[in-house]
């Protein structure tokens, strides 16, 4: 099966070209962030590749499980880049960690360096980070480590038939009493069908000129058919080059 990738997500409606612009900058920034979703099947993992896809090249994803041995020596070595873990789940699933694990892998991206991306079922933004907080005994400074919620919800009564729009971006600012504060970036309109910018990042993506040539760039290739793997790797190495 083709990989999917963000053009792809903005051709099927998933999210518009100004919200995969925000995420391209939030990686190339190498910020954490937390995809959060309801029900199954939703595309947390699906959309998060994608996002983590539009990364410099040079930029390391390491895929953990909160082995305790391994985030000694990641906290030692220091290596950048992201912290990937499957899900935060309370379930017999490979890859999937609740507890002691999570705050591990949380303890070792604030102290070695990393930024982090996983995912979790949640109802919301706020709720995804009390999950993180109050589910697993993440420290408010910890759980501080994430700055952006990509919150998706998923339509359709069968699988064939299922839809999927991310109905808000939020920016975390920061995390009081396992609460996260901050503000959406972007919210989805069901009856339009349509999402709509609330607020611009204030903690990457300041240059709104180069935002807007990002969306550009990610509009181009839609319209063009041009939403392989191949193809968005190629425009973003040519962005890249052109803002050295």
């Amino acid at each position: 099966m083709a990989e999917i990738t963000i053009a792809d997500l903005v051709a099927n409606g998933t999210m518009n070209a100004e919200m995969a612009a925000v995420l391209w900058a939030a990686v190339d920034e190498q910020k954490s962030f937390l995809t959060v979703a309801i029900p199954r099947f939703a595309g947390k993992t699906t959309t998060s590749n994608a996002v983590l896809a539009l990364r410099p090249p040079h930029v390391p994803l390491h895929h953990v499980a909160g082995e305790p041995d391994l985030m000694e020596r990641l906290k030692r070595e220091r290596r950048g880049g992201y912290l990937v873990v499957a899900e935060f789940a309370y379930a017999p699933v490979p890859g999937y960690i609740w507890g002691a694990p999570v705050r591990r892998v949380l303890e070792t991206a604030h102290e070695g360096g990393y930024a982090l991306q996983t995912a979790l079922h949640a109802l919301g933004p706020e709720a995804g980070i009390m999950e993180v907080t109050h589910g697993n005994g993440v420290s408010d400074e910890h759980a501080s480590t994430f700055k952006l919620v990509v919150y998706i919800e998923r339509f359709g009564s069968s699988y064939a038939g299922f839809w999927r729009r991310v109905t808000q971006l939020y920016e975390v600012e920061g995390v009081e009493g396992g609460r996260p504060i901050g503000r959406p970036l972007f919210r989805w309109h069901a009856q339009q069908d349509s999402f709509e910018q609330v607020e611009e990042p204030s903690q990457w993506g300041r240059d709104r000129t180069a935002l807007a040539r990002r969306a550009g760039v990610i509009r181009e290739l839609v319209e063009a058919g041009r939403t392989s793997a191949a193809d968005v790797a190629a425009a973003v190495e040519r962005f890249s080059a052109s803002v050295a």
